[in-house]
């Protein structure tokens, strides 16, 4: 099936969002939820941004085109520069042949590893889950997500104040998986996609970039450019993204972040993202 987003055009004020997660990865949103949700508020353009989860793209296209709601092919991929976190948007590729595909699933599968020895370490140290089938009752054996082993311990009574249940997952041997940065643009490119550094100005566990950092950055890895549309963003950080990246030349764009209804996936002007849509393909008039 050719995707909706083949000759596509928006207007200027069409309705995008270009981060969002489903259960495919680390979100609450099953796919045909958060699909419909997005027909619904009529959004023109959507990117599906599952963690390293090349192999759903196609899926979530085809529910799109079902609705007649355009979902540009596009992933989160969790890497790391210099040692820290760096996650990178990649859009563009196509879902059934590309160089992303492998190291995606490498990725997945460490994880998978990683969540389940922490689960067993937990249970090991006398956590218990009795509820566990009724938390995760939409699971049905697939492999036990970080946010759910999470959600095992919140609804267990095991937080104890903010930050608790990630010291306590750390405590048990978990870590998230990372790839490395500049290896996963080579493959993006490769694949006619672009990279977008995810959540620059976030902080917190991922690499909290300035301009001289990005300066570095650019030396090393050629990324094609920023989120600087993000809700944790402040003014100052998105007037910063945006100027540096008129400044070089880099591409610009705008996603909720999205993980559930809790947290609603954000109607962005197609042309706060103009440069980075026509990229791929997309015209915006």
């Amino acid at each position: 099936m050719e995707p909706l987003t083949t000759n596509l055009t928006l207007s200027t004020d069409s309705a995008i969002d270009l981060q969002m997660h489903t259960t495919y990865s680390d979100g609450t949103w099953l796919p045909e939820q958060l699909i419909d949700y997005l027909v619904g508020e009529e959004f023109g353009l959507v990117a599906v941004t599952d963690h390293d989860r090349v192999d759903s793209v196609a899926a979530v296209q085809q529910l799109g085109a079902q609705k007649g709601l355009p979902v540009l092919a596009a992933v989160e991929m969790s890497t790391s520069w210099k040692g820290r976190a760096t996650d990178v948007l990649c859009y563009g590729f196509n879902p059934e042949s590309n160089e992303l595909h492998e190291l995606a699933q490498e990725v997945v599968s460490r994880q998978n590893e990683i969540t389940r020895e922490a689960y067993l370490e937990l249970l090991r140290k006398g956590y218990a889950f009795p509820r566990e089938a009724e938390i995760l009752k939409e699971k049905m054996g697939k492999p036990l997500q970080s946010n759910e082993l999470g959600l095992l311990l919140q609804h267990h009574g095991y937080s104890t104040g903010p930050g608790s249940i990630g010291k306590i997952m750390t405590n048990a041997g978990f870590y998230f998986a990372t790839t490395d940065l500049a290896g996963v643009v080579d493959a993006a490119h490769r694949s006619g996609a672009v990279c977008i550094i995810a959540h620059p100005g976030r902080g917190g566990d991922f690499t909290l970039y300035d301009v001289d950092l990005l300066d570095e950055l650019r030396r090393e890895v050629p990324i094609d450019g920023l989120e600087a549309y993000y809700p944790a963003h402040t003014p100052e950080q998105i007037a910063m993204y945006v100027n540096y990246a008129e400044q070089h030349h880099l591409l610009v764009s705008s996603g909720s972040d999205s993980h559930g209804p809790e947290k609603k996936p954000i109607k962005y002007r197609a042309q706060l993202s103009r440069d980075l849509l026509e990229r791929v393909g997309i015209q915006v008039e």
